[in-house]
């Protein structure tokens, strides 16, 4: 599912460009990718599709403090947290995206949500949202664990 959102992003410059589910279907079929992915992630985009246009029961304060609860401490790890954190301390997600972004983790079954797939989640409701990024956030939601694990010197 993570690779098809990806290529998602990689390929439509804007979520309005990308094709309605039937022919996106069939144009991620021809890439190669597996028919229960496929499904997989078609339902996940409706499903954000679905909620980013309905707005939230209650909007969260500016100044606010998000708690966790259990189940969402559960799904989402430390170093997910404290990314939401930085994301929203550095003014790339207001109170409402970030609930969004939670409620997308949430609705993730199957996988575990490390901190690299937890990033294509967010990279992915901005990209539905279409608000811009500054190039320092789209920088760190597209770097890799593996380069930022990587020795400096060989």
């Amino acid at each position: 599912m993570f690779d098809i959102l990806v290529y998602l992003f990689e390929n439509y410059l804007h979520a309005a460009a990308c094709p309605e589910s039937e022919q996106l279907a069939r144009k991620l079929s021809a890439a190669g990718f597996e028919e229960d992915e496929i499904t997989e992630a078609l339902d996940w985009l409706s499903g954000l599709r679905a909620i980013a246009v309905s707005p939230l029961a209650k909007v969260p304060q500016p100044d606010s403090i998000r708690l966790y609860a259990a189940e969402e401490q559960a799904k989402l790890d430390t170093s997910c947290r404290g990314f939401l954190a930085f994301l929203e301390n550095a003014g790339a997600l207001d109170p409402q995206t970030r609930e969004l972004i939670i409620e997308r983790t949430m609705a993730v079954d199957g996988f575990h949500v490390n901190l690299h797939r937890f990033k294509v989640i967010v990279l992915m409701v901005l990209w539905q949202q279409e608000q811009p990024l500054d190039s320092l956030i789209l920088d760190e939601l597209l770097t890799d664990e593996a380069e930022e694990l990587a020795p400096v010197l060989q």
